[in-house]
């Protein structure tokens, strides 16, 4: 059984993309995460949210992550958020959503990954 976070459209700002003068300047950016974990039970039954993924930490972490240092591609952004996230925390798998608002005739460009722990 796998239990499921998620947290939805949270908005970050990153200086990203292809031309020089787009990463000039910080772009808003929405991200979406599903965070699989394997079961809230015990973390219900206490109560105690150091027995689950702290959502707001997790959110924290991806705003600042995001923040840190330009980037070329929405794919590689979304690739190294994956990696912290498994990495720091207690995550199963994960699905990640990023989303851009830069093309004028779209509502926005997206790229979506699924990465797994490493056993």
């Amino acid at each position: 059984m796998s239990d499921l976070i998620r947290v939805v459209d949270l908005e970050v700002w990153a200086p990203i993309g292809v031309p020089e003068e787009e990463r000039a300047q910080r772009q808003r950016l929405l991200v979406t995460l599903e965070l699989h974990v394997g079961d809230f039970t015990e973390a219900a039954k206490a109560d105690d949210v150091s027995l689950t993924i702290d959502y707001f930490t997790v959110a924290q972490r991806v705003k600042a992550f995001a923040a840190e240092r330009s980037r070329k591609l929405l794919e590689t952004l979304a690739e190294e958020i994956a990696a912290d996230l498994l990495e720091a925390f207690p995550i199963k798998k994960l699905t990640l959503e990023i989303k851009k608002f830069i093309l004028p005739d779209a509502q926005c460009v997206s790229v979506k990954i699924e990465r797994k722990r490493s056993k």
